[in-house]
Formats: structure tokens, C-alpha cells, sequence
């Protein structure tokens, strides 16, 4: 299979390392220090699964420059979307498609928008993984799950092979017909953990028994719970309190990837996480005022990051 790779980050460089050493043919569009390391010494892999190096590596910062795909892995993140999805079209071959990998729940749509919910696949991933240096990966998760499926709720050979392919190349991977619920499963977790702590800037173990911070926790689910059913998709009746239990049994040192891009002045995906919630429940008329909270409690860190790096 021909692979492009757009964003070849911690999860793009991971998951597009594991699919090139199963044999695929891949391209990696990339940038700066990390694209000039590939290019010139390859691509380094430190996982607790196995270390392993690719050399040589097709590497481009130019998406004009990669053959066309069968699969495109779409790897931004979700605030680099805007500036990037118009070079999707380009990237993805006559029987190609697109996979989105972004948290949240807007991608797939945003996506499909610009290829065809026909040519898009919407993917759920479960990674822990970074650019450790430029050209090495490090991934640091036991668990290394993506799961796919159709925007229609069907169950196509496509997806499954997309899915096959990953779990050839090592990682625990299946398709669904149920993606969008996947999604917003996933969702409720990472935007209410995430969320409350950015806002508190403490690890999950000095604020999850606080009764009023708990209280923030739990209400910041139930709004997406309530916004989910609003967009057609109901989550299963025990979500919230089976998420609250997964949280109460984390390690007390624990935080949020979002909490660390916010302790390192990193940009934030606030847009995707808590502003998307706030923009959705406006549109179906359900007040969300955790993540109105949330969000404006937060957005003024993440324009400070976009001064800072000078795109603001």
C-alpha cells in the first residue's frame, strides 16, 4: 500500500514508522530540524515495543512532491487543519482515502468537506508517543490502538483493510461501524480531563476527591453526553460514571496531554476540546457552562502560545 503520511509528529512518525517496516511504501511530509534528521540519518524508533530504524526515509516538506496515496494518514493537529486540509486533495490517489486521527470530534467532517465523505475514513487512535529528538520517535505506551470506520455507519472492506493493515504492522486495531460513537466516547474523556486539568494545573490526584472540582469533572461530561445525543449519537447509559472510575484509578501523579502543552506554553487544540462543545451546544440549544468556563479560562494561554510563536 502507498502511504502518505501528513504530520509525521509523535503519532504520524510512529504509526507511519510501524506501517514502513511492515513493508508499505511510505512518504512523510514533515518540517524543519525533524525533516532534515530524516533525510539525512533516517528515522529512529524508541518503543517500549522494540527499537527499530528506517533508512533511507522519503521525506518532503512539499505534499506536491509525494506520489499519489491509498492512504493518506492525516496526522496534524487540529489547529494546523485550517491551513492544511487544501492539500489533501492532491495527496490522496484515484482509490485513495483519507484517515483523520485528530482528537476531538470535528475533523472527519472538516475533512470530508474538502475530499468527500466518499474518499475520508474517520479514525480513533490511542497513542503515547513524541519527537523525542529530530528524527526519533519515542513511544512510551503499552497500548498503540487505532480503531476506523465509515462516516455512514457502514462496515465496508476498506476499512477493515486499513485496520488489517495496522494490526499487520503490530499495532491492536480494528474497524467499526460505530466510529462516531467511538469518537465522542473517546472525547468525553480526553476534553473533561483535559479541560478541568488546564484549568487547575495540578496531577489528577490533588483534585479529583475535591468535591467541587469532581463536581466541574463530572458536569464537563455530562454536557458532552448531552451535546453527543444532540449530534445523533447516544453513548451507553454508564459512560460518564465508568469514565469518572477509569480517573479515579489513574496514578495520583497523572496529568492531561493538554495540562502538559499548557505547563510547557505549547499551542492548545481548545478549539477542538471544550470551544467545540461550546460552539455545538449553541447550535442545539444546550447550555454547556463547564466548557464555557473552560474554554475562557483557556483561550487566552493558547493566544499567548500563538505570540509567542509568532503566528499571532
Amino acid at each position: 500500500m502507498r502511504v502518505t503520511v501528513f504530520g509525521s509528529g509523535g503519532l504520524g512518525g510512529y504509526f507511519g514508522a510501524l506501517l514502513a517496516r511492515a513493508g508499505h511504501e511510505v512518504t512523510f511530509i514533515a518540517r524543519g530540524p525533524h525533516l532534515e534528521a530524516m533525510r539525512a540519518r533516517g528515522l529512529q524508533v524508541n518503543s517500549v515495543h522494540g527499537d527499530f530504524h528506517l533508512y533511507p526515509v522519503r521525506a518532503t516538506d512539499r505534499p506536491e512532491e509525494a506520489p499519489p496515496a491509498d492512504l493518506v494518514l492525516y496526522a496534524v493537529k487540529t489547529y494546523h487543519i485550517p491551513e492544511t486540509v487544501g492539500a489533501l486533495p492532491r495527496l490522496v490517489g484515484p482509490e485513495g482515502v483519507v484517515l483523520t486521527t485528530q482528537n476531538g470530534v470535528e475533523a472527519p467532517d472538516q475533512v470530508a468537506a474538502v475530499v468527500g465523505a466518499e474518499r475520508t475514513l474517520a479514525g480513533a487512535v490511542w497513542v503515547v508517543s513524541r519527537i523525542e529528538a529530530p528524527g526519533v520517535i519515542r513511544q512510551e505506551s503499552a497500548f498503540r490502538r487505532v480503531v476506523v470506520g465509515e462516516l455512514n455507519g457502514q462496515l465496508t472492506p476498506r476499512a477493515q483493510a486499513v485496520a488489517r493493515a495496522f494490526a499487520e504492522a503490530g499495532a491492536e486495531a480494528e474497524a467499526t461501524a460505530e466510529i462516531r460513537k467511538v469518537l465522542w466516547t473517546k472525547f468525553l474523556f480526553i476534553a473533561s480531563i483535559g479541560g478541568v486539568g488546564s484549568v487547575v494545573r495540578l496531577p489528577v490526584g490533588a483534585w479529583r476527591e475535591v468535591p467541587e472540582t469532581r463536581a466541574l469533572l463530572e458536569q464537563a461530561m455530562r454536557e458532552i453526553e448531552a451535546v453527543a445525543r444532540a449530534e445523533g449519537v447516544i453513548l451507553d447509559p454508564d459512560e460518564v460514571p465508568r469514565t469518572m472510575a477509569f480517573i479515579d484509578g489513574l496514578a495520583p501523579t497523572a496529568t492531561a496531554s493538554m495540562q502538559r502543552d499548557v505547563e510547557a506554553g505549547r499551542l492548545l487544540e481548545i478549539e477542538a476540546m471544550s470551544g467545540a462543545i461550546v460552539r455545538l451546544g449553541q447550535r442545539h440549544g444546550i447550555p454547556t457552562p463547564a466548557h464555557a468556563f473552560i474554554y475562557a479560562a483557556l483561550k487566552p494561554v493558547h493566544l499567548q502560545a500563538l505570540r509567542r510563536a509568532g503566528i499571532a
